[in-house]
């Protein structure tokens, strides 16, 4: 096991490693000046030679990325003199926009992102597995038949159309502020006005997943249920409530670890659309708004990077956590 994990991390590592060479590869040859973007319209050349110098945009592309790098690790300064700055490892960069260092905006950003992606991944996972787990207990029957229509209804509206619905109906009804919405409350000091905040954006990413989680486990129950393991334990008069707790679950769930792991992280990188449509200022929010309005680079490359560290993180743990459930994946 120890070097099964030990070989998952160095992978890990080295794929981050590459990452950020082709994230600045591209971010860095794209025909966009960051430096007379930041000055406005009317900059005078020296302007934006000063704001190029500021940003170390003055150096070769590989120079640019191995301070990058370092920056991650040691932090960054920028400029000289009076007009010298300093952004804290882990240093992302320096957002002119926002007037702050990229990390910053992040850090301010996350906590919308990681409520919306926690309490939506709880609610699906708990619909998906529980409604699954039915259909297949019942399998032909109206219920099965039921949860075969939300399943298809589920997966087959856009995100977009299913909050909008949540949004209109919510407003309709006055359950949600469109002045408060968007607003950071504290799920410790306001548990209630936290859980007003996010539990629309809940059940719009909720149930799209749910209906994903219903199929796959409605299918994998099934299977399972099939094996000569579980005929075995029927021979031995074993309940059927039993097989299906102790032996059927176990073998039917540990193929989702996959899908929720990379799902989950896949989350934390930004969920934009639902973000935008009950603005809450997460990650996928402001890299809309770098990406239509700002022309912020460093916050586009920034964000880019920490979405996909999330998601290589999270296949990190799910190749782990598949090896602790399957022994035979560590032979590989």
């Amino acid at each position: 096991m120890f070097k099964y994990v030990s070989r998952r991390l160095a992978y890990a590592i080295f794929l981050l490693f590459l990452l950020s060479i082709v994230v600045y590869l591209i971010f860095g040859l794209l025909p966009i000046d960051p430096a007379r973007i930041s000055c406005g319209v009317h900059c005078s050349p020296a302007t934006v030679l000063g704001n190029r110098h500021r940003l170390g945009l003055d150096v070769p592309l590989y120079e640019q990325w191995w301070r990058f790098i370092c920056g991650i690790f040691a932090g960054r300064t920028y400029g000289d003199g009076a007009a010298q700055f300093t952004c804290p490892a882990p240093s992302l960069g320096y957002s002119f926009p926002h007037n702050e260092c990229v990390t910053n905006v992040i850090a301010g950003a996350f906590p919308f992102t990681l409520s919306l992606a926690i309490g939506a991944f709880i609610l699906w996972m708990t619909i998906g597995v529980s409604f699954g787990i039915i259909a297949a207990r019942f399998r032909g029957t109206f219920i099965d038949k039921a949860a075969t229509a939300f399943v298809l209804i589920g997966s087959s509206l856009p995100t977009f159309i299913v909050g909008l619905l949540v949004y209109i109906a919510a407003f309709l009804m006055h359950w949600i502020d469109p002045i408060s919405q968007g607003l950071w409350v504290s799920p410790f000091s306001d548990p209630f006005g936290f859980f007003k905040n996010f539990i629309f954006p809940w059940i719009t990413l909720a149930l799209a997943f749910a209906a994903i989680y219903t199929r796959l486990t409605r299918g994998n129950v099934i299977e399972t249920s099939s094996e000569d393991f579980i005929r075995t334990a029927r021979a031995k008069g074993v309940s059927e409530r039993r097989i299906l707790i102790k032996h059927n679950l176990r073998t039917s769930l540990a193929p989702l670890v996959t899908n929720a792991g990379l799902d989950f992280g896949g989350l934390l990188g930004g969920a934009i659309i639902t973000e935008s449509i009950f603005q809450l200022p997460g990650l996928g929010m402001i890299s809309l708004k770098a990406v239509l309005h700002d022309y912020d680079l460093p916050l586009i490359m920034g964000t880019t990077l920490v979405a996909a560290t999330f998601i290589i993180l999270f296949n990190l743990i799910v190749d782990l956590a598949y090896a602790y459930l399957d022994p035979r994946v560590r032979i590989a």
